[in-house]
């Protein structure tokens, strides 16, 4: 992980990760597509730390044209986040004991 330089501090930029907890970035034209829709509120890309990981900066002085962007350019999250994510795997885990202990009762009272 690159340390911010005191030239970045001094020149007044801001910081942000944008998180993905499918590893979205893995994918050059998804990673291409989020870099495409963050400049539109003048983020772009310090690094990649990893599939689901990446650091952008933006002057600090390009808040002043966020309230017309129509997103939020203080999004920390691509696509769904871990919270989601974990809720999702945890309804399916319990949809599936479910579904066997129906099949286990059905079987045993035939």
């Amino acid at each position: 992980m690159s340390p911010y330089t005191e030239r970045d501090l001094a020149e007044h930029w801001e910081f942000k990760i944008l998180r993905s907890a499918t590893g979205a970035f893995r994918r050059p034209e998804r990673l291409r597509d989020v870099l495409q829709e963050e400049s539109k509120a003048g983020w772009m890309l310090v690094e990649k730390f990893d599939n689901g990981r990446i650091r952008l900066k933006r002057p600090a002085g390009a808040r002043s044209g966020d309230s017309s962007l129509g997103l939020d350019p203080y999004r920390t999250n691509v696509g769904l986040s871990e919270h989601r994510l974990a809720l999702m795997i945890a309804s399916l885990a319990l949809l599936l004991v479910a579904s066997v202990v129906l099949i286990v009762k059905t079987l045993a009272t035939r």
